[in-house]
């Protein structure tokens, strides 16, 4: 009968598509990955991935068998978390937008490390998109992404956390000629664009639609805060969400220029799988945002 770390490897090989960064990942030799998955596929008595000399991939044997062997893997785990006591423990892995690290979820992680002494969280940062992926792989127990443009796989839920308008920003010092008001600046003014490819890249392009100008593009980047850097240099305007991080009033070198008539806003939430080993700790943080405390914080993001 296969063991649980064998069915981990497999799961491990059909998410990375080889055994070489399989046994990267969990320090065996490719040859001992190889051997796992061929005694498993003896244990069930089919073959589970078409290989060649570079990659593996499920078959339709390996693909129909993929959930059920995931539920196995995550009962397994639930089973390693259970506790009499409600106290959390242990290690959550989980992905974060750099904007939310660096807003309020990062007063939510240590609200919640505060009060759970033996809970250790190893976080990542990224882009939302990769981080859904990730999640629905199993590589991640959760992660803080913005809101989809597109319905998530049946596998995964989506929590509401807080909100953030979409706003214009300018240099106070700025090293061109700056409009008087919002569509003279987005027409003229050197655009810096966050990736169109990114869920906060499409808010973007709908904030341009609701004000109907074409903009004038100079860069185009995939990190709200080196956007915010070089407006501040003065090398240009843009469009982002309204980070609780930064003193936008307060900023001796930002300028908040009102978009009038545009209510567009990044929503920010927790993605996760419907049953997965930390939803004590998944449970914890959305309880942070939902608490009346919280709320100020919330709305200051907004």
């Amino acid at each position: 009968m296969a063991s649980i770390r064998t069915l981990r490897i497999f799961l491990s090989v059909a998410r990375h598509g080889t055994f070489v960064a399989v046994g990267d990942e969990i320090g065996l030799t490719p040859a001992a990955v190889g051997l796992q998955i061929r005694a498993l596929e003896a244990d069930l008595n089919c073959q589970l991935f078409d290989r060649t000399a570079r990659a593996a991939v499920l078959n339709p044997h390996g693909r129909r068998l993929l959930p059920d062997i995931e539920d196995v893997v995550r009962r397994y785990e639930a089973l390693a978390m259970a506790d009499a006591s409600d106290d959390l423990a242990g290690t959550a892995v989980m992905g974060a937008l750099v904007s939310a690290l660096m807003g309020d979820f990062a007063n939510a992680l240590w609200d919640i490390k505060r009060k759970h002494r033996r809970l250790d969280v190893r976080l990542f940062a990224g882009l939302s998109a990769d981080f859904t992926r990730r999640v629905e792989a199993g590589e991640l127990d959760a992660a803080v992404v913005t809101q989809s443009p597109r319905p998530l796989p049946v596998s995964l839920i989506w929590t509401p956390l807080y909100s953030e308008p979409m706003v214009l920003i300018a240099p106070r010092s700025p090293h061109f000629v700056l409009g008087a008001c919002a569509a003279d600046i987005l027409r003229t003014a050197p655009f810096i664009r966050f990736d169109r490819s990114t869920w906060t890249g499409a808010l973007v392009d709908t904030v341009l639609a609701e004000v109907g100008v074409q903009v004038n593009e100079s860069m185009e980047l995939n990190s709200v805060e080196a956007i915010i850097e070089l407006v501040r240099h003065g090398f240009g305007v843009s469009i982002v969400p309204q980070l609780a991080n930064v003193a936008w009033r307060q900023d001796p070198e930002l300028h908040i220029v009102p978009l009038d008539g545009v209510g567009i806003r990044r929503h920010v939430g927790l993605v996760e799988r419907k049953h997965h080993a930390r939803v004590n700790f998944t449970t914890a943080v959305k309880s942070y945002f939902a608490k009346p405390e919280a709320e100020p914080a919330a709305r200051l993001v907004s």
